[in-house]
């Protein structure tokens, strides 16, 4: 499966556009994450506990993605972006929301 942020890949022709596939996932806050993270507002830096699990979240929303578009028969998904979220639950917590979105193609070479 070819994955790519352009709207084409180069040296293959788009066959079929299959459809627009969108993965989600969602994380819960941690409060001991929650105040590591608070301390390095107050000293500055980066948080790396919340760095690593941004990452892993665009690693398994596209790996959502990419199950999703093979499941429509595809073998490449163009145009392909992450955005990151939050969703509050109340006043003590949130929960971390990270989506990819593409399109579904069959590329021929």
């Amino acid at each position: 499966m070819i994955l790519s942020t352009t709207d084409f890949i180069q040296g293959y022709e788009i066959d079929a556009y299959l459809g627009i596939v969108t993965a989600e996932v969602v994380y819960g806050s941690n409060a001991l994450r929650d105040f590591f993270a608070g301390i390095r507002d107050i000293i500055g830096g980066r948080t790396a506990s919340y760095e690593r699990v941004f990452e892993r979240g665009q690693q398994d929303a596209i790996g959502e993605l990419e199950r999703r578009a093979a499941s429509l028969g595809s073998n490449a998904v163009i145009g392909i972006t992450v955005n990151t979220g939050t969703i509050k639950l109340d006043e003590t917590g949130v929960l971390l929301l990270i989506t990819a979105t593409g399109t579904a193609v069959r590329l021929r070479a």
